[in-house]
């Protein structure tokens, strides 16, 4: 040991039990370990025994061999965890051998003494454990130690980093595995805030409008002056008849954009407006709106893909001036060969409903094949120039390509109307209804200074879930999902406008247009259905917290399960989904087309345009392989020549993908029961 102790730098003391732990480093690392015992003599506490460690073993030295060694150390530390007794029995006997000046107490990490490594902390790099200081190496192993604890062990790097980043933002490891139980610490929730914006518009006047009396002199009675995103697009051409893109937050006015082009071409006789919307309970809703704002003026009818609402066995009108319809709906109406009337105006809302992995190519189709129904009734009926479309979206990644592509001008009003603050949190299934009470319960003790409670949405995976957690919840609360009909979602709708409901929970199918003026938005999982949602689903869906006549900021808070997916399909889990969420850019809004949607569209091009179906599907914003899909119509018995058969007819009036079709027909060759057929198409589309 003579060379060791030549070239001792530190020893390092630590209290354990009646002993002292003893350290010996050189360069900052680790020569030996020992144990030390002292013993009251006449002259002080001295040395008793010495024995070095190694391993499990331990080795009997002279006690002398310490004293050597520490009158060798450039300097001697006494931990300050040593207990008050210790550290002065040390410096004692240290100052006996005239030491004192080497000597020094010193903060050090618990975890590293009691594993015989010297690790002198500060109150700026230390961890707070309990009432304790450690290192923040240590602070890492035992955070992961609570997470594997917790059920959390396999965090994702992106929700590890973060915890560990707050860890050592707050320096209290307790304050992160409160945060893990889904206690509510706003300091260590929040993520991040988007600022309220407001770019600056010249307001147009409403009574500087050329509009057709009827609708010139209500709007006038609502308004003294349009909304920013409405004025820019009225001074863009709007009411000339150009076609546009409308590209503005929620709750910026973008959809009274559409409205106002609509009902005053219908006015003026340049033909029925469309308004089409992606769900049937937005339809609905929309429906109504139009028939309360504006069926003084107008006759309004709907189609959703049935011929009649539901609950009021209304008939679908072709002949109205204004018709309400699903994406589905008006396009079943195509290829079936209904009459449209004459189209005037097409509005088209939740228009990023194009990047949509199953959706998307048939509002591709659609807008394809409703151009095509427009210019050849315009070419027979040329009194009114044809249709305009206006395209309508709170959230898209590309506007300037997409609006090239669609053949319209951008009109993009880039307002945040309040500030939203986004926090993230971690809970478990369970553990989540908890939290959810405790926000609802928190926001709607609330009041803004416009007088307004608060009042939350929170979007959840599935009906079942929806009905759940409004049960579990303390005040108020209903769910609200298409499954219920639509005289229940009218009354929910109504009760949330009267402030009679803390919350409502729904499905995040329903996001793209609920329309419920909410402060506060919590998203219970991550997931549409067996899909996780994609940054611009969520964007869309946050963008829904806050409004501007009712409250001062919006607040999100995103529950996060760790480890967790909803389907064995899902590739990703909800802690990285969460992280690639709030950080995640904007997706591009394109539509992509596989084998099967091409041949779908192919087929409904050629039920509405036949021999025009090349053309109609040269217009697509995707690009569709025209002879590969024709060559499998053919093959598949879909088409003779440019006409469908009547396989294909039925096929392309059911929306079936070939594969379901073939499906089917296997089914009934076999004589099979329509619920086996059902679920053999279920377990098919599972497997995709």
């Amino acid at each position: 040991m003579s060379k060791q102790v030549q070239q001792v730098e530190t020893i390092f003391c630590h209290e354990t039990g009646d002993d002292y732990l003893v350290v010996v480093e050189r360069d900052g690392k680790r020569l030996f370990r020992a144990k030390l015992g002292l013993s009251e003599t006449s002259a002080g506490p001295r040395p008793a025994k010495f024995r070095l460690k190694q391993g499990s073993s331990e080795e009997p030295r002279q006690p002398d061999e310490f004293v050597e060694l520490a009158r060798r150390a450039k300097r001697i530390r006494i931990s300050e965890q040593t207990s008050a007794a210790g550290r002065q029995d040390l410096r004692e006997m240290l100052a006996g051998y005239q030491l004192e000046d080497k000597t020094k107490t010193v903060r050090t990490c618990r975890y590293c003494a009691g594993a015989g490594r010297y690790s002198p902390i500060t109150t700026d790099t230390a961890v707070k454990d309990d009432d304790d200081w450690i290192c923040r190496d240590c602070a890492r192993q035992e955070l992961e130690r609570q997470l594997s604890f917790s059920g959390g062990g396999a965090v994702s790097g992106a929700a590890k980093e973060r915890l560990e980043d707050l860890m050592m933002e707050v320096q209290d490891l307790e304050r992160i595995v409160n945060l893990l139980k889904g206690r509510l610490d706003p300091d260590l929730t929040k993520f991040d805030t988007i600022s309220a914006t407001t770019d600056e518009v010249d307001p147009v006047r409403t009574d500087s409008l050329n509009l057709h009396p009827g609708l010139q002199n209500l709007l006038e009675d609502r308004f003294d002056t349009l909304l920013p995103v409405q004025s820019l697009s009225v001074e863009h051409g709007l009411f000339e008849g150009d076609d546009q893109l409308v590209v503005s937050a929620t709750a910026t006015g973008k959809t009274l954009v559409g409205e106002l082009a609509g009902i005053n071409r219908v006015l003026n006789d340049k033909g029925t407006m469309l308004f089409l919307v992606p769900l049937v309970a937005l339809a609905n809703q929309k429906y109504e709106d139009f028939q309360d704002e504006y069926g003084h003026l107008v006759d309004v009818s709907i189609r959703v893909g049935a011929s009649r609402i539901a609950d009021e066995g209304e008939r679908f009108d072709p002949e109205a001036d204004v018709i309400v319809g699903t994406y589905e709906g008006i396009d079943h109406a195509l290829r079936t060969g209904k009459e449209m009337g004459d189209i005037g105006t097409v509005v088209i809302d939740e228009v990023h409903t194009l990047k949509e992995e199953d959706r998307g190519h048939r509002l591709d189709g659609l807008i394809s094949r409703l151009k095509y129904t427009c210019e050849q009734r315009a070419k027979r009926r040329d009194d009114y120039g044809g249709a305009q479309w206006v395209y309508l979206s709170a959230t898209v990644g590309n506007p300037e390509h997409l609006a090239e592509v669609l053949e319209s001008t951008l009109i993009e009003f880039e307002e945040r109307p309040v500030p939203i603050e986004r926090h993230v949190t971690f809970a478990d299934g369970q553990e989540k209804v908890r939290v959810e009470n405790k926000l609802v319960k928190r926001e709607f003790d609330t009041e803004s200074s416009k007088g307004y409670r608060g009042q939350t949405i929170i979007f959840t995976n599935s009906r079942r879930r929806c009905h759940e957690i409004s049960r579990k919840l303390d005040y108020s609360a209903a769910p609200y999902h298409a499954g219920l009909d639509y005289k229940r979602r009218k009354e929910v709708e109504r009760k949330f406008g009267e402030q009679e409901l803390s919350a409502v929970v729904t499905t995040a199918a329903l996001a793209a247009g609920v329309d419920f003026p909410a402060s506060q938005v919590v998203f219970d999982s991550l997931a549409m259905g067996i899909e996780w949602l994609s940054v611009q689903e969520f964007h869309q869906m946050l963008g829904r917290a806050g409004r501007p006549d009712y409250h001062d900021e919006g607040k999100v808070y995103v529950l996060v399960e760790p480890d967790t997916a909803y389907h064995n399909s899902m590739e990703m889990t909800e802690d990285e989904v969460a992280f690639k969420l709030l950080k995640g850019e904007m997706e591009s809004v394109m539509t992509h087309y596989d084998e099967a949607a091409a041949v779908e569209e192919t087929l409904a091009n050629v039920a509405v345009g036949g021999k025009a179906a090349k053309a109609l599907n040269d217009r697509m914003l995707g690009e569709v392989p025209t002879k590969h899909a024709i060559g499998k119509l053919l093959e598949y018995d879909f088409i003779d020549g440019f006409e469908p058969t009547p396989l294909g007819q039925v096929v392309t009036e059911h929306f079936l993908a070939p594969g379901q079709a073939f499906t089917l027909l296997d089914g009934i060759r076999k004589d099979a029961h329509p619920y086996e057929l059902v679920a053999d198409i279920e377990l098919r589309d599972a497997e995709l």
